[in-house]
């Protein structure tokens, strides 16, 4: 279709730059705002059109220059990234925006004040990775790496810039050995997990594997292992099918909660934050903003493997952690017995998706007013529990949300709000993904009745959030 000239006016949640052509959005992957682009329309839809980039005719000041070779808008170029091209303390102002755009269009809701965000080193944060692998005879072989941008391709990937240096050396050898298995057309994935294994930097390896190995498959793998000093887990079905090849790939990878002294034993399929250094300060904040007292009861919401659950319980409160899944409370539990701290802690398994009033009635009954909460729920946010904390009672002083997805963060915010009440205080993003448009945030709320008994500590909110390497 034909190019023309398009005025760039703001990004969208993916990253994408927003512009109007004869009153209608046009959506252009690549541009920023501020900048007069030429562009061509390549998908017309009735309430918006998608354009190819051609030319930046007026630059923007946040631009970027690229740091990996492999990034780009071009056919085949890698999807890992979509926002190298900007300026990474741009990408953290563009992402504010998107809260707060998210925050007041979905939720007509402003916070009380603003967190300073949360960020740290942009290079070199991913510890967990999903890498796709693709036997291409006509390529010249296997390709691992992440998806081509836009497609179900794998990109031809030899270093990747977010993963660590370490897992990024290894990205050729991992197409050699692939390629040298017999099973190279039946092994899908490698899922990566990176963390902490006797005080150093530990290294699994998951592959996904549609056919049991051979004897030499299984000699290959276990001399790259050696090579490279990684351990190598096979996963023939789901997530809980994953096992080590031997005794000797048995390692174990912890989560470091320094601040806190804690230690959070996870399997490499286990759910962790991608970033563990921001997670570090995301955990520092949350702890902060809830503000939990000494011998205070708290509800931590979605806690996976205790992230929260245990920090908090080392402020001397008394925690339970509610997860739908088994086997991550199985997990949380045991860390908090080998964290001392199993008298503070304690877990039950229900569906959240299904979280009713009921349900908090007879959480206050066994467990007893609640004071604080905490929510981190998955992308599809916490409607069940937004609901029912709207009509909590007074006791209930204040909760925290930790979200990865505005669009549903603004929702439940939205209730607690406009049907209970509450006033959202604070709210700020944490860059947890770099150079990527994932927008993750965390936000305080508070009822209208916590004056009525009794004012809780303010928290100075302007000393949070921040650099992740303080």
């Amino acid at each position: 279709m034909a190019a023309g000239l398009l005025q760039v006016e703001s990004l969208d949640l993916e990253g994408r730059g927003i512009a109007r052509s004869e009153g209608k959005v046009v959506f252009i992957a690549g541009a920023l705002p501020g900048e007069l682009v030429r562009a061509e329309i390549i998908a017309r839809k009735p309430k918006f059109d998608r354009a190819r980039l051609l030319e930046v005719v007026q630059e923007s000041p946040l631009r970027a220059r690229p740091a990996c070779p492999h990034f780009g808008l071009h056919a085949g170029a890698c999807g890992g990234c979509s926002m190298q091209h900007v300026e990474p303390r741009a990408q953290v102002a563009i992402k504010q925006r998107v809260l707060e755009d998210a925050l007041w269009h979905l939720a007509r809701l402003r916070p009380r004040q603003m967190l300073r965000p949360i960020e740290g080193c942009a290079w070199g944060y991913r510890h967990r990775a999903r890498l796709a692998v693709r036997y291409v005879a006509k390529k010249g072989g296997v390709l691992v790496g992440f998806h081509e941008r836009g497609s179900s391709y794998v990109a031809d990937m030899r270093e990747c810039h977010v993963l660590p240096p370490r897992v990024s050396r290894l990205l050729l050898p991992l197409r050699e050995l692939v390629g040298s298995l017999s099973l190279r057309e039946r092994l899908p994935q490698i899922e990566v997990a990176v963390g902490q294994r006797g005080g150093v930097e530990g290294v699994v390896l998951v592959l996904r594997v549609l056919q049991p190995p051979t004897d030499d498959d299984r000699a290959r793998i276990e001399a790259f292992a050696s090579m490279h000093g990684v351990a190598i887990w096979l996963q023939p079905g789901g997530p809980h099918t994953a096992t080590p090849m031997n005794a000797d790939q048995e390692v174990e990878l912890t989560l470091a909660l320094p601040e806190f002294g804690l230690a959070l034993p996870f399997l490499p399929t286990d759910f962790t934050q991608v970033n563990h250094r921001l997670n570090e300060a995301l955990v520092r904040t949350a702890v902060r903003l809830l503000d939990p007292q000494a011998g205070e009861r708290i509800v931590d919401f979605f806690c996976g493997l205790g992230n929260f659950t245990l920090a908090l319980a080392r402020r001397r409160a008394v925690v339970l952690g509610v997860e739908g899944s088994r086997e991550l409370l199985d997990r949380a539990g045991s860390a908090a017995r080998r964290n001392g701290l199993a008298d503070r802690v304690h877990f039950i398994e229900h569906n959240l998706f299904e979280w009713a009033t009921t349900d908090w009635s007879q959480l206050a009954t066994t467990f007893g007013a609640i004071d604080r909460a905490l929510i981190d729920p998955p992308r599809e946010g916490a409607l069940a529990v937004a609901k029912t904390l709207a009509a909590a009672p007074a006791s209930l002083r204040r909760v925290v949300y930790v979200s990865c997805n505005p669009a549903t963060l603004a929702r439940d915010c939205a209730v607690l709000a406009h049907e209970g009440g509450w006033t959202l205080a604070a709210a700020g993003v944490v860059n947890m993904f770099p150079h990527t448009s994932h927008v993750e945030s965390i936000a305080m709320l508070e009822p209208p009745a916590h004056s009525a008994v009794g004012e809780p500590p303010r928290v100075n909110i302007s000393r949070l959030g921040g650099d992740a390497n303080h």
